[in-house]
């Protein structure tokens, strides 16, 4: 299954964290030298605190990482840890003696954004396991066909993660919303955290502890970067 649409079009990437995270992290190596490694091969804190008020992550500022951690180590900023695992994955960093160096191919598409955006997308949705990032061992069920075609669908106007198991797997919303919460979790982080942290979905939260809802809606780079078989159910979006 390929997706995407060309990238040789301008896409709206403002949106995709993982592209600027990336981009700043290949002009951090091309400006200062390869970033060490600790002999467990995390980035070393120096870069981890560089890159957490650089990355300027919703959901993981630098008040709000400081707020729980007396320094920064790797593990403890998430999308540093999925964005390293993605470079190498992707072949745009590698691993030599204790420290992370860029590829050629990093630096080629450094000045090709969008053909860039593809790659890390690519890696961050299909290859890169995200089984350690969830507290079960069970593993989700269902394949990105149908995960993206359903919330093409479903996230057409605003989506909650309790509607999208409903429709993927069945029950009824407030039953899974206050029974299931293995579920919810395992689709957020497989599928639904990687889509935001690509730039195809926007997450908006409302209330707080047991009253928040979490609603997802598909940014302008879905419809520009992604082709799919549901795309002829689509009806257009009535704005007041």
């Amino acid at each position: 299954m390929n997706p995407f649409r060309s990238p040789d079009t301008d896409l709206p990437l403002s949106h995709a964290l993982i592209l600027k995270a990336a981009l700043l992290t290949i002009g951090y190596i091309e400006e200062n030298g390869p970033i060490g490694l600790t002999p467990t091969k995390a980035l070393k804190r120096y870069f981890v605190a560089w890159a957490a008020e650089a990355f300027d992550w919703p959901g993981y500022t630098v008040e709000y990482l400081y707020a729980v951690n007396k320094v920064l180590n790797e593990h403890d900023f998430p999308p540093l840890v999925i964005l390293h695992e993605v470079l190498l994955s992707a072949k745009l960093a590698r691993h030599f003696k204790g420290t992370l160096r860029l590829t050629d191919l990093a630096r080629k598409l450094r000045s090709e954004p969008a053909r860039l955006w593809m790659l890390l997308t690519t890696h961050l949705l299909f290859v890169v396991d995200h089984s350690p990032y969830t507290r079960s061992d069970e593993p989700l069920f269902g394949n990105w066909d149908i995960f993206l075609n359903v919330i093409n669908i479903e996230a057409q106007v605003a989506v909650t993660e309790e509607r999208l198991c409903s429709v993927l797997y069945g029950g009824e919303e407030e039953d899974i919303r206050h029974r299931d919460f293995k579920l919810t979790a395992s689709l957020y982080v497989h599928v639904l955290r990687p889509l935001c942290w690509a730039g195809l979905l926007n997450e908006h939260r409302t209330g707080t502890g047991l009253n928040r809802r979490d609603f997802y809606t598909k940014t302008p780079l879905w419809t520009a970067a992604l082709r799919l078989e549901t795309d002829r159910h689509l009806r257009p979006v009535t704005r007041h």
